[in-house]
C-alpha cells in the first residue's frame, strides 16, 4: 500500500481546482484500504485519550464538499473508535432566528470543541463565504447595518468576511486548538452517479432532494467560490488539505492518516506524571484494595 503523507494534500500554494485531483490511487484493495483504516482509528482513538488527559489541546476538524462528497459517512467511519465522550460533531443548517440576531460566526464559537475534545464541523463557517457567495442574497437576512440590498455584497465585503475567518482561527490556534480544513474534491461526473443511486436506489430515496439538482446547475460557481476560499485561508496555523473523494474509502483513510501523522508530531502531548505524594503510596494504595 502506497505511503502518504500530510503534504501531498496541503494546499501550500495556488490550487487550480479544474487541475486538482478528485481520485487517488493508494495501490491497495478496498479490504485493504479498509483495514488501514481501522489500524489508524485505533491510534487516533487511544492518542485523544491521551490528548483529553493532557488537556491542553483541543482538535476542530472541517469538513466541506459539494453534496455527496461523503462527509456524513466519513465522520462515522473516520471516529467511530474514538470514545463517544471525546468527539463531538456539529451538522450546521441554515441559520435560525436566534443565530441571526448574532454575528454569523457566533453559533461557530459556542461550537468549538474543549480542550482534550475533538470537534468536528460537518460544514463549517466556510458557508459564509460558499454558498452565500452563490446566493448573495443570503446575506440579506443577517441584517448587517452596512448592507441594504444586494448591490453592497461586493468584493470589499468578501475581502473583510475573509479577514475575519482567518483572524478567527488564528485566534482559536492560538489558545490551543489544532485546526484541520478538508475540502472533499469530488468530480462532477462522480456527483451525478452518486444523485443517481439516491433516485435509483429506495433506502437511498430519503437523501435526495430536487434542491440538489438546482445548486449542481450552478457547479461552476461552488467550484469558483471554494477555489478562491481554499486560496485565501489555508494557513500554516490552519490549512487546508485537499481530499480526493471520489472513492470513499480512500477519502476516508487520507483524512484519518493526516489527522493521525499530525496528532503525532506533537510531543508534549502526553499523559500527566502522578505528583511525588500519589507515586509513593502506589503500593500501599494496591494493598489498602488487595486487603478488603
Amino acid at each position: 500500500m502506497k505511503k502518504i503523507s500530510p503534504d501531498t494534500f496541503r494546499v501550500s500554494s495556488k490550487i487550480k481546482l479544474s487541475e486538482a485531483q478528485t481520485t487517488f490511487n493508494l495501490d491497495a484493495s478496498e479490504k485493504k484500504i479498509e483495514k488501514a483504516l481501522e489500524s489508524v482509528r485505533t491510534k487516533l482513538g487511544e492518542l485523544q485519550e491521551t490528548m483529553y488527559a493532557h488537556g491542553k489541546y483541543s482538535v476542530l476538524v472541517c469538513l466541506q464538499g459539494m453534496d455527496t462528497s461523503g462527509k456524513d459517512s466519513l465522520i462515522r467511519e473516520v471516529f467511530k473508535d474514538i470514545n463517544a465522550q471525546g468527539v463531538v460533531v456539529h451538522s450546521f443548517k441554515v441559520p435560525t432566528e436566534l443565530e441571526l440576531k448574532h454575528d454569523y460566526l457566533w453559533r461557530h464559537y459556542l461550537a468549538l470543541p474543549e480542550r482534550g475534545k475533538i470537534g468536528v464541523f460537518n460544514r463549517t463557517h466556510y458557508e459564509n463565504v460558499l454558498v452565500t457567495r452563490v446566493h448573495p442574497n443570503y446575506i440579506l437576512s443577517e441584517n448587517i447595518p452596512s448592507v441594504k440590498s444586494v448591490e453592497d455584497i461586493d468584493n470589499t465585503f468578501w475581502d473583510k468576511r475573509f479577514e475575519q475567518i482567518n483572524n478567527f482561527e488564528k485566534h482559536i490556534a492560538e489558545n490551543g486548538t489544532i485546526i484541520f480544513k478538508f475540502f472533499l474534491n469530488l468530480s462532477k461526473e462522480e456527483q451525478k452517479f452518486r444523485l443517481l443511486r439516491r433516485l435509483k436506489k429506495q433506502e437511498k430515496n430519503w437523501k435526495f432532494s430536487p434542491g440538489d439538482l438546482k445548486e449542481r446547475l450552478l457547479w461552476d460557481k461552488y467550484q469558483e467560490c471554494y477555489e478562491d476560499a481554499l486560496n485565501r485561508t489555508s494557513k500554516p496555523h490552519a490549512p487546508w488539505f485537499n481530499v480526493p473523494a471520489d472513492d470513499k474509502s480512500t477519502a476516508r483513510y487520507i483524512v484519518a492518516k493526516i489527522m493521525y501523522d499530525t496528532l503525532s508530531t506533537y510531543s508534549d502531548i502526553q499523559e500527566p506524571e502522578l505528583n511525588d505524594d500519589i507515586k509513593a503510596n502506589l503500593e500501599l494504595y494496591k494493598k489498602q484494595l488487595e486487603s478488603e
